[in-house]
């Protein structure tokens, strides 16, 4: 025996075609429905009213959920599948983001701050705004680390600011 014709082959799922279940069917889309149809009648899955009633619904048929509803329960040839809602972003490839490597930096210099006593409070915040601004350019991920290096960066010299006015104010205010 030979392969059988290629209607009456099932598609590889891999070569299903996702289609929303509302797109509007072209008439290709109704053709091959029809082309399904036919191959079930000829080897007796289907008697001749409901074959008749099946073609006329396949050529009236306004959406692709309309077809496939209409060879759900036939071996299918290349047929779009209907996909449940939502199947778009399940079918995008999905992108790995790189994390910027100035912010990356930035945040390294913003947590050595506690080590070097505020040493790297500056290279920190610099590194801090240049992320943040290719940030915006590339789309890179680390927007969150560059805010934590400028906060620590910023919070730090504030606070040793502030320590060297009370330093001053108590040297010449002696007890």
């Amino acid at each position: 025996m030979g392969d059988p014709p290629a209607a009456q082959r099932p598609m590889p799922v891999s070569q299903a075609m996702p289609v929303n279940p509302a797109m509007r069917a072209a008439t290709a889309d109704r053709d091959r429905a029809v082309d399904v149809l036919k191959a079930a009648f000829a080897e007796g899955r289907l008697d001749q009213a409901e074959y008749n009633d099946r073609m006329g619904s396949a050529y009236n048929a306004r959406t692709c959920g309309d077809l496939v509803a209409l060879t759900a329960d036939l071996p299918a040839g290349p047929l779009p599948v209907a996909m449940a809602h939502g199947w778009q972003q399940a079918c995008r490839p999905q992108s790995v983001q790189r994390t910027n490597s100035m912010a990356t930096a930035a945040l390294v210099l913003g947590i050595a701050e506690f080590v070097t006593v505020g040493l790297t409070a500056v290279p920190a915040i610099i590194c801090g705004h240049i992320a943040r601004s290719q940030i915006r350019r590339t789309g890179e991920q680390g927007e969150g680390m560059a805010a934590i290096a400028l906060t620590f960066g910023y919070l730090t010299i504030v606070f040793g600011v502030l320590l060297v006015f009370a330093a001053w104010a108590f040297a010449s205010n002696p007890p």
